[in-house]
């Protein structure tokens, strides 16, 4: 079964860290690459961060650049989620996908998981 399924969400303060994980089955992530999406309730989904397939460049939304890091970890089959400093805005359920376009209905997505910072 191909399936993405992602953890390490929570409640956290502000200016705390998570750290997410997504963890492929059925298919060899190495050969994607890989995006971290986010949805805040009422909101629509948008991208946050992706990884290359081939030489692991990132790019990130301007609003997590320098707080978030993302990585991958092929030997694993493994994509992380580095995210410091949060705020109250990041709030949202967080979702990985083997792409790096918002809700692109071709490929496989996560089923999420609950980031929610407050104090």
């Amino acid at each position: 079964q191909v399936q993405l399924v992602e953890s390490g969400g929570g409640l956290v303060q502000p200016g705390g860290s998570l750290r997410l994980s997504c963890a492929a089955s059925g298919l060899r992530l190495g050969y994607y690459a890989v995006g971290w999406f986010r949805q805040a309730p009422g909101k629509e989904r948008e991208g946050v961060s992706c990884i290359s397939s081939s030489d692991g460049d990132t790019n990130y939304a301007e609003s997590v650049k320098g707080r978030f890091t993302m990585s991958r970890d092929n030997a694993k089959n493994m994509v992380y989620l580095q995210m410091n400093s949060l705020k109250p805005e990041d709030t949202a359920v967080y979702y990985c996908a083997t792409t790096c376009t918002v809700d692109s209905p071709y490929d496989v997505w996560g089923q999420g998981t609950q980031v929610t910072v407050s104090s």
